[in-house]
């Protein structure tokens, strides 16, 4: 028989079209989730937006017509959604849940469905690991929402995207001091490698990196390049320097843990081809403690993103300090800022903009979901550059993890896409105590 699961809010606040992801399973929402719904309809965060594209999902699904004992259809081959009405608990379970609270009520309208179903599995769905605990308590089955959850094996090969390549002395050669730096990936493999992939030829004690390029058929060498004064130190911020560089990759993901030049590197690129953009766009998800959001500081938009954004103004000041103070290239960051051409701008207000010729860099990109990322991207305009910065294991959002963010997303999607590239960088950089701290405490 088809399984009944009980939704939580967060899941909707998650993924509004979350009701649709069970195949042909039952769809059971309490009112008590309605109610907290209702709090959030009104806004223009991401949280208001998937309430209300829920409450219309559901506005259509019963366009005036009496709730049915079974619920309505969702679909074709699909399962029954129905509005449940708050149960208490029995008498027993009275005592162990006291305060009346949505998570309370919720759960007590999960273990209802459950006691009048006996023959079919019944779960709790929820992204709140305290309301799963307490569910399991009480021997009430409860899960995460799986759905947009990678796979480990994923994970995994996102953290080894360079392939070792053990090559004979005329390929590195080739590479290394050839005219086109490049070679033919038929002399190099039996099969094409997938586009922008990224490798690490060896011979001996010489090495060279290289990516392959899907538009021309070569693997072609990543050369040690320099941009706004900032040299690559590892072979995988020369893999990070190449992308944000290359015009023809216009989507980058670029993640690592702290220090590992994510971020400065991201700058340092932009910086360099000033020229080529209208503006470089800076941002970074405003995520604090307390649930408070930018509206609760005081002043302009600017003043109330300063606070978010200073990591990114502290990599813009170890650019310039790669300058003499008063030198043009000194003096052409501060014009950057006073003219705006170089800005700060909230992600809350990106829906609904179309970012043309813009170079746009996602600061801690790992704190958004996966429909915030797309929201983004689906903005760039022609000639536009993104780049995604952020470590997938220092995660500030309660209902993301590294397996379901917006940036491992964007990694898992877009691999193989020859629009897109994405490099790992696994050594700190920052400094040797930072590299010691990262590896020991």
């Amino acid at each position: 028989m088809p399984k009944i699961f009980v939704l939580d809010t967060n899941i909707i606040l998650h993924d509004h079209n979350a009701i649709r992801q069970f195949r042909d399973n039952d769809i059971v929402i309490p009112v008590a989730v309605i109610e907290e719904l209702d709090k959030f309809k009104k806004g223009n965060d991401n949280l208001s937006y998937h309430a209300r594209a829920f409450m219309r999902e559901i506005s259509l699904l019963m366009d005036g017509k009496k709730m049915p004992k079974e619920g309505f259809l969702l679909g074709k081959k699909m399962g029954h959604i129905k509005i449940e009405p708050n149960h208490p608990f029995d008498p027993d379970m009275q005592d162990f849940f006291r305060d009346d609270i949505p998570d309370h009520r919720i759960l007590a309208t999960a273990m209802w469905v459950r006691n009048h179903h006996p023959k079919r599995f019944v779960a709790l769905v929820t992204k709140d690991i305290n309301l799963r605990l307490k569910a399991k308590a009480v021997g009430m089955e409860a899960q995460d929402y799986l759905t947009d959850r990678l796979d480990d094996d994923v994970m995994d090969s996102m953290e080894h995207q360079v392939e070792a390549v053990d090559a004979d002395a005329n390929a590195v050669q080739m590479l290394a001091y050839g005219q086109t730096g490049s070679l033919f990936w038929k002399d190099v493999f039996d099969k094409e490698p997938r586009p922008n992939q990224l490798f690490k030829f060896t011979f001996g004690d010489a090495s060279v990196c290289a990516r392959y390029d899907s538009r021309s058929g070569n693997i072609v060498l990543v050369k040690g390049r320099e941009a706004s004064g900032i040299r690559p130190r590892n072979d995988e911020q020369r893999f990070a320097l190449d992308a944000c560089l290359n015009k023809n990759i216009p989507l980058v993901s670029l993640t690592g843990g702290a220090g590992t030049g994510k971020t400065l590197i991201a700058l340092a690129a932009a910086i360099e081809q000033e020229q080529d953009y209208d503006q470089i766009i800076l941002s970074r998800p405003t995520v604090v403690l307390g649930g408070q959001d930018i509206g609760f500081l005081p002043g302009d938009q600017k003043s109330k993103m300063g606070p978010y954004v200073q990591p990114l103004m502290d990599n813009l000041d170890v650019i310039k300090r790669c300058f003499k103070p008063g030198s043009r290239q000194f003096q052409k960051i501060d014009a950057m800022l006073k003219e705006e051409k170089l800005v700060i701008s909230p992600l809350a207000y990106i829906r609904g903009r179309s970012l043309g010729r813009c170079y746009f860099i996602v600061d801690e990109a790992q704190n958004l979901t996966p429909h915030e990322v797309k929201t983004i991207i689906t903005r760039a305009g022609e000639g536009t550059k993104m780049v995604f910065t952020g470590d997938i294991f220092q995660i500030d959002q309660p209902y993301l993890d590294q397996w379901s963010n917006g940036l491992s997303h964007l990694g898992e999607k877009m691999t193989g896409q020859p629009l897109f590239e994405h490099v790992f960088l696994r050594k700190g950089e920052r400094s040797a105590l930072s590299a010691l701290a990262a590896q020991v405490l």
